[in-house]
């Protein structure tokens, strides 16, 4: 068996019913046909059927030779789509607009009524050949071509409707595999604990932000580009300062990269593409020094002698080579860059950490109960409805564990849901409907649901993470500031909740956890460039050692574009009566006619406050658990000592989606290490459990 057929294998038997624990060789035999055809890669098209798996209403299904054939057409009549629009685009630059000539007179009817009237070959009429002079009607003219889509004005009877036409209709309730772990990681055996027989008295883990949270209440849309540019220069130059502090080189072991020369050099730079267009690729890549160490110039980067490399638009990184053509830099070595020290505590502060994990002080010491955490990602709701009953199940499978932590990352209103886009939905029913926000809409849909949560377990904290899709939120740029906590209606609950940045790092215990609402794992799975041994690593691996080493919740500069988003939003049914007459007045007995059009509503996007991109960095030390949420298949990896936890989203558009159960044993201290009295290394993922699980 060949490496192609044994990585295909490996990668799409958990989507077979396969039988005696054979992959079914019809089924086979569609895949390796699309590899050829198509000249992709099994992780490419591992990655396009879990876009197909979405698109078709959810994780369920199972692939077999009907399903596989099914799913080759779909990517063929993507192809033929994307051929055809291109081709549209090259006739359309050929095709220019013709200039307007007048028919007779003047142009335009502009004098018309001051000069006499000229006669045109089209208005003679009668035998003796007489003119007969254009009556204006003063009306507006109707337009020639309706807009058919949700972001355009009312081209007549416009009625836009909150659920996707056509698709299967998904009924929450009767989901099936709920409680199902997808995924799971742990060192040894770690059991899920019991509920405590008595409740806690308070709140086992002790709160406290890494974050400078006021520095993010900056105004939005006053970036100046001078301020940009210094941000991303300074990046470039720390970057080259902590290499050379933690490889001991001397200052002449660095250089410019674009001045020709036969000698050996290090150049620090940012991964740059050569065009504005199109995926990162060999031919395409380019080093964009600093003011102070590349004269802030771009040169073109030769890789072809690396045995292994994987780069980024926006990544950081230190190459050795030479430029003794002044053409292009030739690249013979990556250094890698120095990566923040780990976590660490002292013997007797994690004595006092953990008689925390006691729930009353009557507990007996030796049989401690592991702290819970749970993990979840919006859109908590699917696009049939906005009832949210999958963040409701997800309360209830945290009270019956009783977690001690429960940390929510945004969408909560998810701007990109159908009825929140088109406005089709009722107001709560303690908001007037003229005066309803979407602060209402949160207060009646997820504050409530906290509510009645924080009433059953009162000594659970929990965390809301924004998102640049949460309609109600006055922040819309990334780094992005926290909700304002009086507007959320929360009542008594709100003494147990906590409203952070995106993004944000903080200490739960001993625990340092980073987190933020960006999908960067999608992202730069989609603009990394791969070689050699590099694609052979895992790609989620790949992903989250980019994110630990460039020390930044977004290393990817320029973020992805709107248009290349795994999966864009849902449509809206729309309906757009089509007019009879040029004036938009419909004739006596004649129906009106409908025109439909595709919409062309892209996702949102990253907005990006680049002066504040600092904001976005890790500060002193590396997390001993990074959440990044991602449309992507949930996973947990450990990568660098760093417990990566990607928990999928809640809710997907038409079926259940997954989220991350987190048990932590506490720490333990050898005699050594309370002889020596150093700062232990925390090891989280040692004494960890992880699931992700259906809910």
């Amino acid at each position: 068996m060949d490496d192609i057929t044994t990585e295909l294998t490996e990668r799409f038997e958990r989507y077979c019913a396969t039988k005696d624990d054979e992959f079914p060789a019809d089924v086979l035999a569609e895949l390796q046909s699309m590899l050829r055809l198509y000249s992709i890669s099994p992780e490419e098209l591992d990655f396009k059927w879990q876009a197909y798996n979405m698109k078709m209403g959810g994780e369920e299904n199972k692939m077999d030779v009907k399903t596989a054939r099914d799913f080759k057409k779909t990517i063929q009549d993507a192809l033929e789509r994307e051929s055809r629009g291109k081709a549209q685009q090259r006739n359309d630059v050929k095709r220019g607009q013709p200039t307007p000539r007048a028919k007779g007179g003047d142009m335009y009817d502009i004098l018309e009524g001051f000069v006499p009237n000229t006669p045109r070959p089209s208005a003679w009429s009668g035998a003796s050949g007489s003119t007969v002079k254009r009556k204006s009607t003063f009306q507006t003219p109707g337009s020639k071509a309706n807009k058919a889509h949700d972001m355009s004005s009312p081209g007549g009877a416009f009625t836009p409707k909150g659920e996707t036409p056509g698709g299967p209709v998904f009924d929450f309730a009767s989901r099936t595999n709920a409680n199902e772990i997808t995924e799971q990681f742990m060192q040894g055996e770690i059991a899920i604990p019991e509920p405590p027989s008595e409740e806690p008295k308070e709140a086992r883990i002790k709160l406290k932000a890494n974050t400078d949270m006021s520095k993010f209440s900056y105004r939005t849309m006053a970036m100046k580009l001078s301020e940009a540019s210094e941000v991303l220069d300074d990046r470039i130059d720390e970057f080259c300062d902590l290499l050379r502090e933690s490889t001991g080189l001397d200052d002449s072991a660095f250089g410019n990269p674009n001045y020709p020369s036969p000698s050996e050099i290090i150049a620090v730079g940012r991964i740059a593409s050569d065009t504005s267009e199109g995926k990162l690729s060999a031919a395409t890549i380019v080093l964009e020094g600093s003011r102070r160490h590349g004269s802030g110039r771009r040169v073109p980067l030769n890789v072809e002698g690396l045995s292994s490399y994987n780069f980024f638009p926006g990544q950081i990184v230190a190459l050795r080579g030479t430029n003794a053509s002044g053409d292009s830099f030739v690249v013979s070595e990556i250094l890698p860059l120095p990566l923040l020290n780990p976590p660490a505590t002292k013997p007797d502060e994690l004595d006092a950490i953990n008689a925390r994990y006691l729930d009353t002080p009557d507990s007996d010491p030796e049989n401690v109960r592991s702290l819970t955490m749970m993990i979840a990602s919006g859109p908590y709701t699917t696009d049939q409805n906005l009832d949210f009953a999958p963040l409701h199940a997800f309360f209830d499978k945290a009270a019956e564990v009783y977690a001690d932590t429960i940390i929510l990352v945004g969408p909560f209103l998810d701007a990109e849901h159908p009825q929140i886009r088109s406005g089709n939905f009722d107001a709560p029913p303690n908001a007037s409907p003229d005066q309803a926000t979407m602060t209402d809409l949160f207060r009646h849909y997820v504050s409530s649901a906290i509510q009645t949560f924080s009433k059953r377990v009162p000594t659970c904290n929990i965390l809301l993470v924004p998102s640049l899709r949460d309609a109600h939120h006055h922040h819309a740029a990334f780094p992005q500031d926290k909700f304002i906590k009086k507007e959320l209606g929360l009542g008594p609950a709100g003494k147990m909740v906590q409203c952070v940045t995106n993004p944000m790092t903080v200490s739960m215990n001993e625990m340092t956890i980073g987190m933020s609402s960006i999908d960067i794992l999608d992202m730069l799975r989609r603009e990394e460039l791969a070689g050699g041994k590099a694609r052979t690593a895992n790609i989620y691996e790949r992903c989250a050692h980019h994110i630990i080493e460039q020390r930044s919740f977004l290393p990817l500069f320029p973020p992805t574009g709107r248009e290349k988003q795994l999966v864009p939003p849902a449509s809206v049914e729309e309906k757009v009566m089509k007019n009879s007459t040029a004036n938009g007045e419909q004739k006596e007995g004649e129906e009106a006619q409908e025109e439909q059009a595709p919409s062309p509503f892209l996702p949102l996007g990253t907005m990006l406050d680049t002066s504040y991109l600092k904001l976005g960095e890790m500060l002193n030390v590396r997390p001993d658990i990074l959440i990044t949420p991602s449309v992507l298949q949930g996973t947990v990896k450990v990568v660098e000592s760093v417990l990566v936890i990607n928990p999928g989203t809640l809710a997907k558009r038409r079926a259940a989606g997954t989220y991350a159960r987190v048990i932590v044993q506490p720490a333990t201290i050898s005699e050594a290490e309370r002889e020596k009295g150093f700062a232990v290394a925390h090891k989280l993922w040692e004494r960890t459990r992880v699931d992700i699980v259906k809910i």
